[in-house]
């Protein structure tokens, strides 16, 4: 087999773009859909040409005729269909976060280990030339020994009523874009002597125990630092991922979306360079990966443990901002 069955639980904005338009270029099919209303399921199905239209996110689980589950649904709805899914025996590729906190997370991750099905949180970026590249840049020397890294993800707000401003359904900018920051703080702990642990956190929240902004402060165990910088309520969007070394440093202007932005500018001394990676979307590049893992064994850059790990640093950076995890 070399095509991928695809079972969409939800009609999510960001399906479009994040397992739509790479399972069309990729050849993959999209065969059932459910949403908590048909009608929004069918206008989905009818848009994206979905083969059918199921009543339930547990109908597409248990089609015979699915291979995989894409799960984009709200954040508190991860864990619980995720854990469906494994019971069902089938991998899943969900959106982040995985879960609302560390222990739910844990859950899922014994049930994946102890069925020994896949469950992959979509941290698309880490497949992407540009994300590879800033890592190639620390691991060959080039920039010396890391000392500092940056993420700032600052988006417009949502709208008033979106599910990303509700504690109940595990709101809030960390959950929304700081799962991100934290990530990539971790990926490059691999050169700072280990994962980063929170050294302080402040934020700004919209509604009790709703954060709209929030700022972590990391420590890596060689001594570099890091900051995760999150709004959810600028003007503009802002994806950038910056890493600092001995001898210079190198940013990603849009690590999140390189496809409308894949510049690296790297600076050593006073010459700065600038290359483009490619605007392959990193979707695109995640569900290849995630396909050939599932059709050929390849191996994959995280799991589900990797995922406990993620959820705890966010636990942590809410705890240290005096807020409690979801």
């Amino acid at each position: 087999m070399t095509q991928l069955r695809i079972g969409v639980l939800g009609a999510s904005r960001i399906a479009e773009v994040a397992i739509v338009e790479p399972a069309r270029i990729l050849g993959h099919r999209l065969v059932a859909c459910a949403a908590r209303e048909r009608a929004r399921a069918e206008t989905f199905a009818q848009k994206y040409g979905v083969e059918r239209v199921l009543d339930s996110y547990q109908d597409v689980i248990d089609d015979p005729e699915i291979d995989v589950v894409y799960n984009p649904l709200a954040n508190s709805l991860h864990a619980p269909w995720n854990l469906a899914a494994i019971g069902a025996g089938k991998p899943v590729l969900t959106e982040k976060p995985f879960a609302r906190d560390a222990a739910e997370a844990t859950t899922v991750a014994d049930a994946a280990s102890a069925a020994g099905i896949t469950v992959m949180e979509g941290f698309h970026y880490l497949f992407h030339p540009v994300t590879k590249r800033l890592q190639q840049l620390v691991e060959n020397g080039t920039l010396g020994e890391l000392e500092y890294v940056e993420v700032v993800m600052r988006m417009p707000a949502p709208e008033a009523g979106d599910h990303r401003w509700s504690f109940d359904l595990a709101g809030g900018v960390m959950m929304d874009l700081g799962c991100y920051g934290l990530h990539a703080q971790r990926l490059f702990g691999q050169y700072a002597g280990g994962d980063p642990k929170v050294v302080s956190a402040s934020a700004v929240e919209r509604t009790a125990g709703v954060d709209e902004s929030i700022d972590v402060h990391l420590e890596f165990p060689n001594g570099a630092t890091g900051v995760s910088r999150n709004s959810m309520i600028d003007p503009d969007y802002l994806f950038s991922l910056k890493v600092v070394g001995s001898a210079g440093e190198a940013l990603a202007h849009n690590f999140i979306k390189p496809n409308e932005d894949d510049r690296v500018s790297v600076t050593i001394g006073s010459e700065t360079t600038v290359e483009n990676l490619g605007k392959r979307t990193s979707y695109t590049y995640q569900l290849e990966a995630f396909a050939a893992h599932v059709l050929g064994g390849a191996a994959l850059p995280l799991d589900a443990r990797d995922a406990v790990t993620n959820m705890a640093l966010i636990d942590d950076g809410y705890r240290a901002a005096g807020m409690s995890p979801r």
